[in-house]
């Protein structure tokens, strides 16, 4: 059985044999499933059953960054034949998620060391991300590390550091400022329009926080979280204003399309969309300072 999902106006596709139990375990595309593959098809994962993975003789290790415990590993390899994912959601743990992909990107086959349902869909989960993050990166679209409120009908994305406090800042503006949604808690899509709209959406990656929701809104404002111990909000100019986009976007930067592809996306997001550092404690009047200055 093949599924086809649409996410920021890009299609892909997950195959998985009929009876496969794991359809059940991912709930969190239903809201972006759509028929057919009318239109074409940004990439196409399928989920390899009874295949042991092994690796190709040609792979070379292009990218292998240091993490904290309890982060995702992923190590991406180069082949003769394209490139190789291995990864484990913890360091500590062995990798068990094998993505083998096109040079392209287009295809993907995802080989799983074990049958663990918890290995499998977080297997799936990050096939799917990669894929979609190195696919659109050449088509104007940011997959980001950010959370991501709504308000006002304008979405405003919170970037920080893991655990440096996107999440809950988003959360202090749902309690705090009236009319905000949550719309994404880990992994929105920015994609800037020809006629020169920047559109977040969301996604079905979102992290610890359950929300998967198929939804879009004009970008109000980009926002990096600072932990101080006084509530200040300020402007970033566009040098900085793009450092903070760049670090926050996925995709292989060390590959010239994927890579000339960001820089053209954020170039136009950031001379679009205002850009700010809020300097903050996790309080009420961090939500307010932050919200009387995007909101104006």
């Amino acid at each position: 059985m093949t599924k086809y999902f649409k996410v920021a106006e890009h299609l892909f596709s997950l195959e998985m044999p009929d009876s496969c139990s794991l359809w059940s375990r991912l709930g969190q595309y239903d809201p972006f499933e759509v028929e057919g593959d009318a239109g074409g098809v940004l990439f196409h994962l399928t989920l390899v059953l009874g295949g042991q993975f092994e690796p190709e003789p040609s792979r070379k290790i292009m990218y292998d960054a240091p993490t904290e415990p309890g982060e995702t590993v992923i190590k991406l390899f180069k082949t003769d034949e394209g490139w190789s994912f291995d990864m484990t959601p913890d360091r500590d743990i062995p990798f068990s998620s094998h993505l083998r992909a096109s040079g392209d990107f287009s295809r993907g086959f995802l080989f799983l060391d074990n049958r663990r349902v918890s290995d499998a869909v977080f297997g799936i989960n990050n096939s799917m991300m990669l894929l979609y993050a190195f696919r659109s990166a050449p088509l104007d679209t940011l997959e980001l590390h950010a959370s991501m409120v709504s308000n006002s009908g304008k979405a405003f994305l919170f970037l920080a550091k893991s655990g440096t406090g996107k999440s809950t800042h988003s959360s202090l503006w749902l309690k705090h400022i009236p009319g905000s949604e949550l719309m994404n808690d880990d992994n929105p899509v920015v994609r800037a329009w020809p006629d020169g709209r920047v559109i977040a959406y969301g996604t079905p990656w979102s992290g610890k926080t359950p929300c998967y929701r198929n939804i879009e809104a004009p970008v109000g404002a980009f926002v990096r979280i600072q932990r101080a111990p006084e509530n200040k909000i300020s402007p970033l100019n566009l040098l900085k204003s793009y450092a903070l986009l760049y670090s926050s976007c996925s995709g292989f930067k060390a590959d010239r399309g994927i890579a000339d592809g960001l820089h053209s996306t954020l170039e136009r997001a950031v001379t679009t969309v205002p850009c700010y550092v809020l300097e903050c404690r996790p309080d009420e009047e961090a939500a307010r300072v932050c919200a009387a200055e995007v909101l104006k």
